[in-house]
């Protein structure tokens, strides 16, 4: 399982421990709830209360006697409300569990665990935005060639590529924080959530001391909608992470190489080939995101339950929450460190810049061409007659074949330039007027 790679603090919230911790914290609200509204006796809250205390200090005990006791009921809430009883060992323990059933505590615990694990995943994206900031900023104008289709587009520069894919993270970051609100729902409705057998206030109660807000209705559940838009939130995440391991991975083409995943002291690439080095970590990366889509998927699956409720969707997510969880967790130490120590190559950009000997002009001239005079058809078509002939020359072998002394020798071209008009035309400054103001814009 991918979860033992992910941070303690990720796996500790998903452990039983932590599970039983909030049930217990759960249950004894409740109590303490129905103690002012003069149900439960003071007297007896306070042996309860002792009872679930000897189980707190000893977690560990409390999950192997729960999970004792369930192999017996079949039924996990009814194994541990008796195991809490055994330690209270008094006629109190009657009002444990009282008037609640058992999704009340499954479902605002749950409520508990996903909140605890945004919290998480919004400080790893805090982590990684500064990361990714510092080498925008290290490559501000850097030239690299920008590429549409794959093919030779016009030049940018790696810092406003690594802009983008902080203002990406920027939006994965908000989508988290938003999401989290989304979850923070918990419900002590009752069995059919008609609140029949507790008063709303109690559910108040409980939901606020833990940091929720009260379903505004339910069912016997809180509705799956709200968790599967926390599974899509992290899906969409991953999809970002994706997003960017494919394109540094195109990056690190032999043929490229522009970028590449640091290759560690002692490191090997290929049991049959000793040269290679090869972006196994982003291809890690895309991989895990097709994990995150599929779990999404399941998740939309459990939205519809039969009724009042099923437990249809319960299987599903006890597999898919703390595995979504744990494993974005550890995509995003993964993109932080392949981040902080990217190896890239300003020489390979430069190389690559001039493959396409200097086309990456032809719309600079294009619209040139127009303000002098031209249609954008007659404009175009000199532009490209010219282009085409730049390739002919290169693919015959030449060495000289340049876009800009094609373009000088046309005389349908030439006349509307002054000298030295076009070399200005046809610059990287030209390009890059405008980078500063968008890292402004941007924070950076």
């Amino acid at each position: 399982m991918i979860t033992r790679y992910s941070r303690p603090e990720m796996r500790a919230l998903w452990a039983d421990e932590n599970k039983l911790r909030i049930w217990l914290q759960i249950e004894l609200l409740a109590s303490e709830a129905l103690v002012a509204q003069h149900i439960v006796p003071p007297d007896d809250f306070k042996k309860l209360k002792a009872g679930a205390e000897k189980w707190r200090a000893d977690l560990p005990g409390l999950v192997a006697r729960q999970k004792e006791l369930e192999k017996i009921r079949n039924h996990d809430v009814i194994a541990f409300a008796e195991a809490v009883a055994e330690k209270v060992n008094h006629r109190a323990s009657r009002w444990f569990h009282f008037g609640l059933t058992s999704s009340d505590i499954v479902d605002t615990a749950f409520a508990v665990q996903l909140v605890q694990s945004a919290d998480l995943l919004i400080a790893d994206v805090k982590q990684l935005l500064p990361v990714i900031a510092r080498r925008a900023k290290e490559h501000r104008m850097t030239p690299c060639i920008g590429r549409s289709h794959g093919i030779h587009g016009e030049p940018t520069t790696f810092g406003l590529k690594l802009a983008l894919m902080h203002d990406e993270f920027s939006r994965a970051l908000e989508r988290l924080e938003r999401v989290r609100q989304v979850v923070a729902v918990g419900k002590l409705s009752g069995a059919v959530g008609t609140s029949a057998h507790l008063s709303p206030r109690v559910e108040a109660y409980v939901c606020k001391k833990l940091g929720l807000r009260p379903a505004p209705i339910a069912t016997q559940v809180v509705q799956r909608d709200l968790h599967a838009e926390f599974q899509t939130t992290l899906a969409l995440v991953g999809a970002s992470i994706e997003r960017w391991a494919v394109e540094f991975r195109h990056l690190q083409r032999t043929e490229v190489l522009e970028a590449e995943e640091a290759f560690t002291k002692g490191q090997k690439g290929s049991s049959a080939m000793p040269h290679k080095r090869n972006p196994i970590t982003w291809e890690r990366l895309t991989g895990l995101a097709r994990v995150l889509r599929g779990n999404a998927v399941a998740a939309l699956e459990n939205v519809a339950l039969w009724h009042e409720r099923d437990i249809s969707h319960s299987s599903v997510e006890r597999i898919i929450f703390p595995d979504s969880c744990t494993l974005l967790d550890y995509m995003f130490g993964l993109l932080t460190r392949l981040m902080d120590g990217l190896v890239v190559y300003p020489a390979n950009m430069k190389k690559n810049l001039g493959l396409s000997l200097g086309m990456w002009n032809s719309q600079t001239v294009l619209l040139a061409l127009i303000k002098k005079g031209l249609s954008r058809e007659a404009a175009y078509d000199l532009v490209q007659r010219n282009a085409m002939k730049t390739w002919e020359v290169k693919h015959a072998g030449r060495d000289d074949a340049d876009f800009v002394e094609q373009l000088k020798s046309d005389p349908a071209v030439a006349k509307y330039f002054k000298t030295g008009e076009l070399e200005k035309l046809c610059s990287l400054d030209f390009h890059f007027k405008e980078v500063n103001n968008r890292f402004k814009k941007l924070g950076l």
